[in-house]
């Protein structure tokens, strides 16, 4: 209409592509950014603050044990007291380390999970705060819950399987999981939302790798026990933290469509 009366036809600048509720402009992708990095950052942070407390501990006993372990068998002499001395003072620079290296690998690993999930918030056209408590429920469902059904979290000293068929059944058990928790959520047929409940149980079905022979460790079952509890609930409120944090910062840095 406008072109026929004599005024030029002007094209919005950013066009929705594919049915999404935003345009993908540059606002949205620095929102996506910033809300992710902070996000990631207290995240990682809270988690090593939890680790320090609860989960550490933990693998500095199993560490006692398994090193109990490996020198029951053999006598000590001058020699070997002293090397044994000499790495005790070492441990606080190694503690030290540690923590660090910690650190560094869960910001890294909630950044990297935050922009996941901020993402999915921006695609959504999600501002509801609650609504990124819910994806770092389902992020916890697909990236730690399932693939610890099968393989829990496990302390030095213990009994593994194959490394590379470990890593496989992880892999496909959050990839399984995270089609799965889509189709139920979103699949607006009940034939789908049913197939992705199948599909989140087939790798439980098809089973994890496991040793083919177990034999009694040094570990006690209520040490490996208090690991796996810890582990869990420690990322789960990592995982609520960074839906929360990424939500409640892209809230505010996102621009308002009516702009």
């Amino acid at each position: 209409m406008c072109a026929a009366a004599g005024h030029p036809r002007r094209d919005p600048r950013f066009a929705p592509r594919h049915g999404l509720p935003l345009p993908l402009n540059l606002a949205i992708f620095r929102a996506v950014i910033f809300a992710a990095a902070l996000g990631g950052l207290v995240a990682g942070v809270f988690l090593t603050g939890i680790q320090v407390f609860k989960v550490l501990p933990l693998i500095s006993q199993a560490e006692v044990f398994e090193t109990a372990a490996g020198h029951k068998d053999h006598s000590h002499d001058e020699g070997s007291q002293a090397g044994h001395d000499e790495s005790t003072t070492a441990v606080p620079s190694l503690q030290f380390e540690r923590l660090g290296l910690t650190l560094f690998a869960n910001v890294l690993t909630g950044i990297a999970f935050a922009l996941m999930l901020t993402a999915g918030l921006a695609l959504k056209a999600g501002k509801d705060v609650r609504e990124g408590y819910l994806w770092g429920l389902a992020g916890f469902a697909t990236f730690s819950l399932a693939p610890a059904l099968g393989l829990p979290p496990e302390l030095p000293g213990s009994q593994y399987a194959d490394l590379e068929a470990r890593q496989i059944w992880w892999a496909a058990t959050a990839l399984a999981t995270a089609v799965g928790i889509g189709l139920m959520v979103w699949a607006p047929k009940l034939a789908l939302k049913v197939l992705g409940a199948i599909i989140i149980a087939a790798p439980h079905a098809a089973g994890a790798p496991h040793p083919e022979s177990f034999e009694a460790g040094n570990l006690p079952a209520e040490l490996a026990a208090a690991f796996v509890s810890a582990t869990l609930v420690a990322n789960l409120l990592f995982w609520l933290v960074i839906g929360g944090v990424s939500a409640h910062a892209h809230k505010r840095l996102a621009p308002n469509p009516a702009q």
